[in-house]
């Protein structure tokens, strides 16, 4: 990774712990109250993941480790990773008042086999707004792939390309229309932006304010993670997010929102397996 990554990876990093405190406050997270990590899932998640109890689980760019805690819920061994020293001990204190056993580790995913001692994983998890903050997703799928005992299997849940392509959180005096607004495909280089405001409601961020993502397309998540002899088992794609994007989105069965129209992937699964 050249230095001008590692200059824009360190920058996300100081924006993550700035931004912890606002997240720590907003409704959008709601962690003052009884946590319900569930409403993080889609269904179909659980049916990928099979049963999670005895298991050794590890969740990759955890932030306030709201998913990560549901592992733990469900009985498993379960560690939760991320580069923010705030997001870490936010998590920590989260999963202490909800009585859970989370382990929570502070090191960039690409140090996290260092990090971690060598220890391997039946699961890893990770997703929902991570992979655009790596530069290299040939190194990661080599770090998860490291990370998983054989027969292991990666679970990747991750914002769609063209949700990201659409962009995942409305622009200043944006309509309801679907614009394709940024890049589906990587390559490109990285996109700067300005995170004084991020995703969630609250007040805007204090200090570092700079943010830089990278896109990636499927095939290049496929082809880093086949590169890395990973089998993949299952793609799914789905039209439901956790939270409304657009005001005219409906709640779905599920309790999370879609689109009345026109029906378009705005999340994706991704199982793998190492051999």
């Amino acid at each position: 990774m050249t230095d001008a990554y590692e200059r824009m990876m360190r920058a996300n990093q100081a924006n993550w712990d700035a931004r912890t405190t606002v997240h720590l406050a907003s409704r959008f997270y709601g962690v003052e109250e009884e946590p319900d990590p569930s409403r993080w899932f889609a269904p179909w998640e659980w049916d990928d993941l099979g049963e999670v109890a005895g298991r050794d689980v590890l969740h990759l760019q955890c932030h306030l480790g709201t998913e990560t805690i549901a592992f733990a819920q469900r009985g498993a061994r379960t560690v939760g990773l991320d580069f923010s020293a705030a997001s870490v001990t936010a998590a920590t204190g989260i999963a202490a008042r909800a009585g859970l056993d989370v382990t929570y580790v502070r090191a960039n995913v690409y140090d996290a086999v260092r990090a971690l001692g060598g220890r391997r994983f039946d699961v890893v998890y990770t997703g929902k707004g991570a992979l655009c903050y790596l530069p290299d997703l040939d190194r990661w799928a080599g770090v998860v792939a490291e990370l998983l005992r054989p027969g292991g299997h990666l679970y990747l849940v991750e914002f769609h390309p063209l949700l990201n392509s659409l962009g995942p959180k409305p622009t200043p005096g944006a309509g309801p229309e679907l614009l394709l607004r940024h890049d589906y495909l990587g390559g490109n280089g990285p996109v700067h932006r300005d995170a004084t405001h991020t995703y969630t409601d609250g007040p805007a961020v204090e200090g570092a304010t700079d943010s830089y993502e990278w896109m990636h397309g499927l095939d290049e998540v496929v082809n880093a993670l086949v590169e890395a002899g990973l089998d993949i088992r299952r793609l799914r794609e789905s039209p439901e997010l956790p939270w409304p994007r657009w005001p005219h989105m409906t709640r779905a069965a599920s309790g999370w929102w879609r689109l009345p129209a026109p029906r378009i992937p705005l999340l994706y699964g991704l199982l793998a397996r190492r051999s």
